[in-house]
């Protein structure tokens, strides 16, 4: 039996939880790949199912999601990839699929070929980020050149590909963020960027056509005041009422809820905007994938611009 690290988890709690030990490497069922991972990172979810506040109940399951690495195995069936190609994905969310670890299964169908204008860190830190921007910017916002688009939260993981993906598709570009993260949002494309400690966006932002919310309650409600008729207020984070829906259509507008799910065409966008230079992954941190319990509270002190890689 050939064996690998990952990282388990057999009780909920905090990151010392997060357990590194060896498992069996596993074997590509039929329209899968072996992947080797070279690169994953940390992201919300991740914190929250190893809280226990997320889908995943059963225990014990290895976490992480995106997916950086070498093709090194095929199930039958598979002729879209060989064997040595790279790639990245985001597989089966918001099942598990077992990212922290040095290999990992992954259906075909949900995997692209890396572009080869990024590294692997840097690649292990987009597929959900960037799906989640990509996905609620382009497949729901439609966002496109003339619009007004805000992003909250515009300095986070998400955010600062928001922010990017925006701007590429030539869209007016604003942002919320603290001060000290200004200067590197601009540089990445931001039109305007709005201190949401010291002012009321509601004040500063004028009308906008969408509004990307990555923090979710009362931010949510507060931003149906700034839609344009016809104007989409995404909504990230899980728990917004849905009383929202009614008020955003008094206002001739709408509003969504929304949960990332695998997008190889999603993906291949992404690796576009990455290719032509219009699109690029802020890392902030990297750690080992035997450090991945620092990783995790790393992740939840405060801490600069950008993601947090993890490279096994």
């Amino acid at each position: 039996m050939t064996l690998m690290k990952a990282i388990r988890l057999y009780e909920f709690g905090g990151p010392d939880a997060l357990r590194y030990e060896d498992l069996p490497v596993p074997e590509p069922a039929p329209g899968e790949v072996l992947v080797r991972v070279h690169g994953t990172s940390v992201n919300p979810v991740d914190g929250k199912t190893r809280e226990g506040v997320s889908r995943l109940r059963e225990l014990p399951l290895t976490l992480g999601w995106d997916v950086a690495g070498v093709v090194a195995g095929l199930g039958a069936g598979v002729d879209r990839f060989s064997v040595g190609d790279e790639v990245l994905g985001l597989p089966r969310f918001p099942r598990a699929a077992g990212a922290y670890a040095e290999y990992v299964t992954a259906p075909a169908q949900e995997l692209v070929r890396k572009p080869p204008d990024i590294d692997m860190a840097h690649a292990g830190c987009l597929p959900l980020s960037g799906l989640t921007a990509w996905q609620a910017l382009v497949t729901t916002g439609s966002v496109g050149a003339g619009r007004r688009v805000l992003i909250h939260a515009a300095a986070g993981g998400v955010g600062h590909l928001a922010v990017q993906i925006a701007k590429a598709r030539g869209a007016y570009v604003l942002g919320t963020a603290a001060a000290d993260s200004h200067e590197a949002l601009t540089g990445l494309g931001a039109d305007e960027l709005i201190d949401y400690r010291t002012t009321r966006f509601e004040d500063a932002a004028g009308e906008v056509d969408v509004v990307l919310d990555l923090i979710g309650g009362e931010n949510s409600v507060r931003s149906l005041s700034i839609l344009r008729a016809g104007g989409v207020l995404v909504s990230v984070p899980a728990g917004t009422t849905r009383d929202l829906s009614a008020a955003a259509a008094d206002r001739g507008a709408r509003w969504t809820d929304f949960l990332v799910h695998p997008d190889a065409a999603g993906l291949d966008g992404l690796a576009g905007l990455v290719r032509s230079g219009e699109l690029r992954v802020v890392v902030c941190d990297r750690f080992a994938l035997a450090d991945t319990a620092e990783a995790h509270r790393a992740s939840e002190r405060p801490h600069a611009l950008g993601k947090i890689a993890i490279t096994p």
